[in-house]
């Protein structure tokens, strides 16, 4: 095994121009109805609007998704967070490379002082100022017994919903590893923590997740899964149950993942993407220099669990049945 590298403290990340944390993602389906059903029996607090429904989880103030109606299933842009301080900064840096600002896309649903850009596949990219929602610290793991006398399981049907606390991250198909790798690490300040044949890992340099974005390799872009991070082992087998009674059965799971260390189910939405439980990921302070991973794909991909679909990494987006 490997530790992180501890950087020394006259290297102040706090310096360092790069985007925080994951704003929210946008897409269009075909069904909003389907959506709503789906997102709201996997936990999530479903809010409708004129035009579709924005996802949030409960307790949270923060926007996580924008769900539109559209005549497919379809990854129409993401938003990325930075310091409202280096603003200015951010329209110098990405005017020295030469990036320049595009339009907003006909689905955006934000009114905002940010900067619209397109990644190399062509996916706007909304960057704007907003508060760090990604963890300064790893998440607690908390015992699921308060009481030694206590009985560890409830009744079958009487256990609440499943809730996720925040998006973790999303994970998009990419034409190229290395072509959105370079775009991420020069133009938005993200680093890479791991990468194993077709798939690569990014996290923030102020202190995030293991991975904010994750990509693999495709013919295009197109989202493959939004990961919400819950609180245990047990709440990813709760979460799990109710989605299959709820008509969601296909996925991938319960299993534990190599890069990012952390625990999983991934249930498939109706339009063959996914939506995954995830609890305990590996935590990237601010103050350390990740020793990057690039294991063969036999080896990274899970420790354990069932095995993988056979179209799990397919972009329906580009491919569609």
């Amino acid at each position: 095994m490997f530790a992180a590298k501890v950087r020394s403290m006259s290297e102040d990340r706090e310096k360092h121009l790069g985007v925080h944390s994951f704003g929210h993602f946008a897409i269009t389906v075909p069904d909003v109805g389907r959506a709503k059903h789906f997102f709201i029996e996997f936990g999530l607090d479903v809010r409708d609007t004129i035009n579709g429904i924005d996802l949030y989880t409960y307790g949270h103030d923060h926007r996580w998704g924008v769900i539109r109606r559209g005549p497919k299933k379809r990854l129409q842009y993401i938003s990325l967070l930075a310091y409202a301080a280096d603003m200015q900064r951010w329209r110098a840096h990405l005017g020295a490379q030469s990036i320049a600002e595009i339009e907003a896309p006909l689905v955006s649903a934000v009114a905002t002082n940010g900067m619209w850009i397109a990644t190399p596949d062509g996916l706007p990219v909304l960057l704007e100022p907003g508060e760090k929602n990604s963890p300064d610290v790893r998440d607690a793991v908390l015992p699921t017994r308060r009481h030694s006398l206590e009985r560890g399981s409830p009744l079958r049907g009487t256990t609440p919903p499943t809730r996720p606390t925040r998006l973790a991250h999303i994970l998009m198909f990419t034409r190229s590893l290395d072509v959105s790798i370079d775009f991420f690490t020069k133009a938005l300040g993200l680093r890479l923590s791991d990468r194993s044949g077709g798939v690569a890992f990014m996290h923030g340099a102020h202190g995030s997740d293991h991975h904010l974005i994750a990509f693999a390799q495709s013919d295009g872009y197109g989202l493959h899964h939004s990961a919400w991070t819950v609180g245990s082992i047990d709440e990813i087998g709760l979460g799990s149950e109710r989605m299959i009674q709820h008509g969601y059965a296909r996925g991938w799971g319960l299993g534990r993942h190599v890069l990012g260390s952390n625990y999983f189910r991934y249930i498939r939405d109706p339009w063959g993407s996914y939506a995954e439980y995830s609890f305990d990921i590996d935590f990237v302070p601010a103050s350390t220099e990740w020793q990057v991973w690039s294991p063969p794909p036999e080896n990274s991909l899970y420790i354990w669990g069932p095995e993988v679909p056979p179209d799990f990494v397919r972009n329906y987006e580009t491919t569609p049945d």
